[in-house]
């Protein structure tokens, strides 16, 4: 054999074992697909969204499938080699996201108890000679029954625009629940925040049939628990008609041009305006506070609401503005007129209390404050947190005394009256919030009501708890 010859076997050789040792080493980095189970992670109701996203270079997948799997049993949930079953999208070059919704209709098979989700998936690696997978499983477990309700309070009696209370029992005690008054719901919270001894399952819901809603609005109480199984229940009640004033108020430019520059300069989307100086141009801005900030206002109360103390936080009856005069009811509904043509409409929630000048405003009941300082169309205003959903709101302060997370006893001083706002004049605009929205003040002033509505369901909750 010559010496090129062998020269050029030689090189042949390094060649394969360089290429086969290439190959050695791009198989030993390759990597299978990234997956990520998205849901279910926790809890299966008897219907449920399974959901997974898997990443693999250019996406390029040759096996995935995915299944609920439960005393040996796998259950298919998805499959590449049929689809059809469920969505498959690319969100990206690399990423594709799967997902469906399966129920006792789709899976018969599957029982309460502890399941496994599993999904495994396979893609090509080095120019497809060979394959790299993944598996990647969630313990879950199955709740197919769906939650319990019980009412154990009786007498509910409901004024329209006014408020109202049930006691109940919730199974299990981590279900979510409560009172729904049409499209509104209003959470139940456990009945150790207000009575002693009570037991796990017992709750306590506030409700409300609001200004704004039919006399007839269906009245239920409704439970979800985390697997998303839900259930509702009847409970015995009445509704009270309330027939709600109407007034017209005059719109001076004087009145304009004293409440429109202090408001917009503290309104963000306004702050940069800087007004004409015409009748018109005061108008449009009163306009836009009246309408526009006035519903971004009562958006953040119930943002607001949604920081509720879980436990009750007042006692006794809540107090009226010590020798106020009322000059405005709630919900009464308000026509707007300037230079006598009709501009605006609104509806009034709260009363309007006149006293004197800089009059001291107190705390109507205990609590705890959360808001304290210039807020729209209330101007210097301070809410207070009662606790299980329940506030209360003083508007139009001169000047503020107290400070978000102050403690208060009903009495103590939070501020002096004022106009600041969309006042007319020195006065206290006073209202009561159930989860954020108005309802009339006149029935927590009242100890009567409290007594037969809250305090009488309390005691009977507390010597069930016995």
């Amino acid at each position: 054999m010559s010496r090129t010859v062998v020269v050029l076997l030689a090189l042949l050789l390094v060649a394969v074992g360089g290429a086969g040792g290439g190959l050695f080493f791009a198989l030993s980095r390759a990597e299978g697909p990234v997956i990520e189970i998205v849901r279910p992670t926790g809890l299966v109701g008897r219907s449920a969204t399974f959901e997974a996203t898997v990443e693999a270079p250019r996406a390029e997948l040759l096996a995935l499938d995915a299944v609920i799997e439960q005393d040996g049993a796998a259950h298919p949930l998805f499959s590449l080699d049929d689809p059809t079953s469920a969505d498959m999208r690319q969100e990206g070059p690399d990423l594709v996201r799967i997902g469906r919704t399966f129920d006792r209709e789709s899976h018969p098979e599957l029982r309460a108890g502890a399941a496994t989700v599993r999904v495994s998936a396979a893609r090509p690696v080095v120019f497809g000679i060979s394959e790299r997978s993944t598996t990647v499983e969630v313990d879950v477990e199955v709740r197919l029954q769906p939650p319990r309700l019980a009412v154990a309070s009786t007498f509910h009696y409901v004024n329209h625009g006014g408020s109202e209370l049930v006691v109940y029992t919730v199974s299990p005690p981590d279900a979510a629940s409560g009172v729904r008054v049409g499209d509104r719901e209003y959470p139940g919270y456990p009945a150790a925040g207000a009575v002693e001894g009570a037991g796990d399952n017992l709750r306590l819901a506030y409700f409300a049939l609001n200004h704004d809603q039919d006399l007839n609005t269906p009245i239920e109480l409704y439970a979800r628990d985390p697997a998303g199984n839900e259930a509702s229940a009847q409970f015995d009640h009445r509704r009270f008609p309330r027939r709600f004033r109407r007034s017209r108020i005059n719109v001076s430019d004087a009145f304009l041009q004293r409440v429109v520059p202090p408001i917009v300069s503290q309104a963000p989307d306004l702050a940069d305006e800087e007004p004409d100086g015409t009748d018109e141009d005061w108008l449009d801005l009163y306009l836009f506070i009246n309408g526009e900030l006035r519903r971004r206002n009562r958006a953040t109360l119930l943002e607001l609401a949604a920081g509720t103390a879980p436990e009750m936080l007042w006692s006794g009856a809540f107090r009226q503005l010590a020798n106020s005069q009322v000059e405005s009811g709630f919900a009464d509904h308000r026509t707007y007129l300037y230079n006598g043509d009709e501009v605006d409409q609104q509806v009034h929630l709260g009363f309007d209390l006149a006293s004197t000048a800089n009059a001291p405003i107190r705390a109507s009941n205990d609590g705890v404050v959360v808001r304290a300082d210039y807020f729209g169309i209330f101007g210097n205003c301070v809410i207070v947190d009662h606790g299980m959903g329940l506030q209360s709101l003083y508007a139009h302060l001169s000047s503020i005394a107290v400070s978000p997370g102050d403690a208060v006893e009903q009495g103590q001083q939070l501020g002096l009256s004022g106009q600041t706002g969309l006042a007319g004049g020195d006065h206290l605009h006073f209202a009561m919030l159930l989860h954020g929205r108005p309802v009339s003040p006149v029935e927590w002033w009242d100890p009567h009501w409290i007594e037969d509505r809250i305090r009488r369901k309390l005691r009977a909750a507390g010597t069930a708890g016995d």
